[in-house]
């Protein structure tokens, strides 16, 4: 293997982190059902450009790593990004030839598919139902995804990920 495939390592890392920490900002009451799932949304794009990189097994990481960060039931997030992952890796060929908008509603469309295991759990615990407030992360992603996969691709492109 040569040093050339693990090049810009640590900007996929980052994206991460980042994207974490967006997870975990304080919002107003208000805003706090809108908030974008910025860690489903990096794992799409990672995804979707590096398949050989970042797959299942990253989905599964970062997916424990933000089940600590929200204090939830420990797999939760897990779950949910794996099931992202598997389904982003599969469809990578078709969704890299997708224009931006059309791949925005495929990032809504496994937003929403990921928040099906979290409605499960909360039902089986007897929590209180979100109704159709589940499905409002998937329109504010669906909104900022053009701007994070411009912002992606050229942080890729620029540092050459590969």
């Amino acid at each position: 293997m040569s040093v050339e495939k693990h090049q810009g390592g640590w900007v996929i890392v980052t994206s991460f982190v980042l994207a974490l920490m967006l997870s975990i900002v304080p919002l107003p009451v208000w805003a706090v059902e809108w908030r974008p799932d910025w860690v489903a949304m990096a794992l799409i794009y990672w995804c979707i450009a590096t398949p050989q990189r970042v797959s299942v097994a990253t989905g599964w990481t970062v997916g424990l790593v933000q089940d600590v960060l929200s204090n939830v039931l420990l797999g939760q997030h897990a779950l949910s990004l794996s099931i992202v992952a598997y389904f982003s890796v599969q469809m990578h060929r078709q969704v890299r030839i997708f224009p931006v908008w059309q791949q925005a509603m495929f990032v809504a469309l496994l937003i929403v598919g990921s928040r099906f295991p979290e409605l499960w759990i909360r039902g089986t615990l007897n929590y209180p139902s979100l109704g159709w407030a589940f499905a409002l992360p998937a329109v504010t992603s669906l909104i900022l995804w053009p701007w994070l996969f411009i912002l992606l691709r050229d942080l890729r492109r620029y540092y050459r990920v590969m």
